[in-house]
C-alpha cells in the first residue's frame, strides 16, 4: 500500500520531519520576505531564478541606491551564503534585513545564494549549488553575462564571499575549491568572511560545554545532512583534522573570522584561525570575537544594537579596505 502523505518516516526535533511519501516539513526558518525596495535603507533587491537549470537554485541580488547618474558606478561584489545547518532557512526575514543593512553600509552589490537543502538534497548539494552560483556570477566578468546589473555595477577586481554558520562552512569549502587551478573558476576571490562558522570534529572543544543541547544536536546532525561522509573529521566539516587538505591552498588573499563568546561553536572558529595561520597560506588573516553574545546574534538586531553594529562595521571595513 502506498504511503500516505501524513505517515511519518523520521523526525529531527525542532528542525524537520520527513514523511514516508518523501514530503519534508521544516519546523523552523520558513518565514520569507519578497524582494523589492527596502524603505529604511533604500536598497533594492530582485530574485533571479533558473541560474542552475533543472534545480530550484536561485539568487537574490541586492544593490544600494546608486549615486552615479551615468549608471557606470562599480562596486565591490559580495556573494553571500546563508546558514541554517545545511537544512533550514533561505532568504528569510532576519537575513534579508541584515543584507539590506550590510549592502547600504558597505556599498556593495550582494548576491545571496539559495541552495538546495538537506534532507531532500544532502551534501555535497549545497557545496555544488554554491559553486554553480559562483560560476554564474563569474560569467559576468567580461560585461556580457545574463544579468545587466552585474554587468554594469559589479567590480570583478573586488570579489568577496561571506556566510554565517553553515554558510561560512560552505564559503570555506568553495574557497578551497577555488584555490585549485584545475577547478576552472576564472575568477579571483579577494577575500572571504566567516561569521560564527559551523565546523565540527571528533574531539570535543571547551566551548561545546556552553550549550550541551546544541552539542547533542551537532553530533546527530552531520550524519543526517551528509550521509555519504558521516565522519566528524571529514575535511568538509573539520578542515583542521589530521590528514585534511592543507589550508595553504585556500583560494583568496584575505580572511576574516568572527566568533561569539557564548557560541558553542566559538572554539571551532578559533581552531580554524589557528590552523590557517600555521598552514603556510600567504594571505592576510584576522579574527574578531564578540564577548557575551551567542551564535549569529547580529542577524536578530538592528544598528541600534551596539555589538551587532560593531560586527557589521567589521564586515564593512573588510569589504572596503584597500579598495583603490
Amino acid at each position: 500500500m502506498a504511503a500516505t502523505d501524513n505517515e511519518l518516516d523520521y523526525e529531527f526535533p525542532t528542525f524537520f520531519r520527513v514523511y514516508k511519501s518523501g514530503r519534508v516539513e521544516r519546523l523552523a526558518g520558513t518565514e520569507s520576505l519578497p524582494a523589492g525596495v527596502d524603505p529604511q535603507t533604500g536598497v533594492t533587491s530582485k530574485d533571479v531564478r533558473d541560474i542552475v537549470p533543472g534545480t530550484e537554485v536561485y539568487v537574490r541580488i541586492y544593490h544600494p541606491k546608486l549615486s552615479d547618474s551615468s549608471n557606470t558606478q562599480k562596486l565591490p561584489l559580495l556573494i553571500y551564503i546563508h546558514g541554517g545547518a545545511f537544512c533550514l532557512f533561505s532568504l528569510i526575514l532576519p537575513l534579508h534585513n541584515f543584507l539590506n543593512t550590510l549592502v547600504a553600509e558597505s556599498q556593495v552589490v550582494a548576491v545571496s545564494v539559495h541552495y538546495r537543502r538537506a534532507p531532500e538534497h544532502p551534501l555535497p548539494a549545497a557545496y555544488d549549488d554554491s559553486w554553480a552560483a559562483l560560476q554564474w556570477v563569474a560569467s559576468h566578468r567580461n560585461g556580457d553575462g545574463p544579468e545587466a546589473l552585474l554587468n554594469q555595477h559589479a567590480d570583478f577586481g573586488r570579489v568577496f564571499l561571506a556566510g554565517d554558520s553553515a554558510g561560512a562552512n560552505i564559503v570555506h569549502n568553495v574557497a578551497m575549491r577555488a584555490g585549485n587551478a584545475d577547478a576552472g573558476l576564472n575568477l579571483e576571490i579577494l577575500g572571504i568572511a566567516l561569521t560564527d562558522p559551523y565546523f565540527w570534529g571528533a574531539d570535543s572543544v571547551p566551548s561545546e560545554s556552553l550549550n550541551p543541547v546544541m552539542k547533542t544536536i551537532g553530533e546527530r546532525l552531520w550524519p543526517v545532512v551528509c550521509p555519504s561522509c558521516p565522519d566528524f573529521d571529514d575535511p568538509k566539516i573539520n578542515p583542521v583534522a589530521k590528514g585534511a587538505p592543507s589550508l595553504s591552498g585556500l583560494g583568496c588573499r584575505r580572511v576574516l573570522v568572527t566568533v561569539s563568546g557564548k557560541d558553542f561553536l566559538r572554539d571551532r572558529g578559533r581552531l580554524y584561525f589557528e590552523g590557517l595561520s600555521k598552514s603556510g597560506w600567504s594571505g592576510a588573516l584576522e579574527i574578531h570575537e564578540t564577548e557575551e553574545e551567542s551564535h549569529c546574534f547580529h542577524l536578530h538586531h538592528d544598528l541600534n544594537h551596539e555589538k551587532a553594529n560593531e560586527r557589521i562595521k567589521r564586515l564593512v571595513d573588510f569589504f572596503n579596505r584597500d579598495s583603490n
